[in-house]
């Protein structure tokens, strides 16, 4: 049958894919964007080689620098390794859905969630992805789309935001928005911040696409009370924020235990349950880094839209959805253990440490630890948290991210990691001690 428009459009004559009506305007913002740096974070642990140029080959180091489970802490325990080579075997090497498997969403919703069936949620709202940074920018490309869609609109995050949140929004058309934040509270989010950052968008003529809740965060170690999230999040609903993105990728690893999602969902109605997503994986809590295994559980409408663009873009593999499933099967709290356990008793290690050093820090749950080097900075005669990480990695062999990297708001912190056995949390810092007492001498 040949249809009108072929009727009008020669096969000598170049046609565009959409009609006039939905092509995509022309616009200039991509000239006038900020050059996107690459992450500083793969960088910091060269700045040890320095030290091992002075102090020998030998010479002991410590980095406290990475959120990297895999590498510093056991990682992923080979029994689930070779389960998900065997569910990987027997699945065979062919394409999976743009969201995953069913065999994945099922494993997620009864043995991982335990979804209530009263919020009305289950495996059509899950959406595997690879890695928890594919998820995020999964994420706000949704929340550009179908919220008030439109480039330029402002994203939320903490003062101190972990690296990427400042650019990954900002490669799909969003402006990232710093809300107002108080460092003797972590630079927590209050209601007042939220309101005042909807304000101050309307201000600067523009909306808000949405908010990125982080517990624990990265990089403060800040950890906020799901009853708090709620609340949280019920305001920035009710201020105009379309959606709220709840970050929980750190939050098995926890002195409290995980946080459950039922009780965010059955705390908001039918509707607004539509407007949250929340984001979780395998690589933190599991130490499962390189095997890029994350998801997205979201509403009905979110979740087909990712599914929709990633059928033209990433297509999640299975293996790294199988390495979940075997955990999920084993019991996740079993199953990331050996990093759940280290971290807890390297947290408990490094908050004596802290205190009996008279050093100021946020210390929640989480991989990190955020320090207040403010009185080292200052007797040192040096710039920032930058020339402090330098100064540490170069003469006393101990890697930590400076706050700079963050926001300016953290240019006097550094970013410790402990997420390392216990023995070197201990050794790593008394080390950066011993460096932070000889400035100023």
């Amino acid at each position: 049958m040949v249809t009108k428009d072929q009727l009008v459009t020669s096969l000598d004559t170049p046609q565009f894919v959409v009609p006039a009506e939905n092509r995509v305007p022309v616009t200039h913002y991509p000239a006038d964007m900020a050059t996107i740096p690459p992450s500083r974070m793969f960088l910091i642990r060269d700045a040890l080689k320095k030290y091992k140029e002075v102090a020998g080959a030998d010479a002991p180091t410590f980095d406290a620098s990475q959120g990297d489970g895999g590498a510093s802490l056991p990682g992923v325990p080979v029994e689930i390794l070779e389960r998900a080579s065997e569910l990987q075997i027997k699945k065979g090497t062919a394409y999976d859905q743009p969201w995953g498997t069913p065999q994945f969403r099922k494993a997620a919703v009864e043995l991982y969630w335990k979804l209530d069936p009263a919020t009305g949620w289950g495996e059509p709202n899950i959406c595997f992805v690879q890695g928890g940074r594919d998820g995020l920018q999964k994420a706000y490309a949704a929340m550009l789309a179908l919220g008030n869609q439109e480039t330029g609109d402002a994203l939320v995050v903490s003062r101190v935001p972990w690296i990427s949140y400042n650019w990954g929004p900002y490669m799909v058309g969003l402006n990232v928005l710093l809300a107002p934040g108080d460092p003797a509270q972590g630079w927590r989010y209050t209601p007042e911040s939220i309101k005042a950052c909807a304000e101050y968008a309307a201000k600067e003529g523009r909306k808000v696409a949405g908010l990125v809740i982080t517990s624990p965060d990265n990089p403060t170690g800040r950890t906020i009370p799901v009853s708090e999230q709620i609340e949280l999040a019920r305001v920035a609903l009710e201020n105009g924020y379309p959606y709220v993105l709840f970050d929980w990728i750190y939050h098995w690893v926890t002195d409290g235990g995980p946080s459950d999602i039922n009780v965010v969902l059955n705390a908001f109605s039918p509707e607004q349950r539509e407007r949250l997503i929340f984001l979780d994986g395998i690589t933190k809590s599991l130490g499962a880094s390189n095997i890029r295994s994350a998801h997205l559980v979201a509403g009905k409408k979110v979740i087909d839209y990712i599914s929709s663009q990633s059928s033209h873009g990433v297509v999640p593999g299975f293996y790294a959805q199988a390495v979940a499933i075997a955990a999920y099967e084993m019991g996740f709290g079993k199953a990331a253990s050996g990093i759940i356990d280290a971290c807890k008793q390297s947290r408990q290690i490094l908050r004596r440490d802290l205190a009996a050093t008279g050093v100021n820090a946020i210390m929640g749950d989480g991989y990190y630890a955020f320090i207040d080097c403010t009185p080292f900075i200052e007797a040192g005669g040096l710039a920032d948290s930058e020339s402090l990480m330098s100064y540490l990695a170069e003469q006393y062999g101990v890697a930590v991210v400076a706050g700079l990297y963050f926001s300016d708001a953290g240019k006097n912190w550094v970013r410790f990691s402990y997420a390392l056995p216990p023995e070197k949390t201990e050794k790593a810092y008394k080390r950066m001690y011993e460096g932070l007492a000889a400035l100023g001498k």
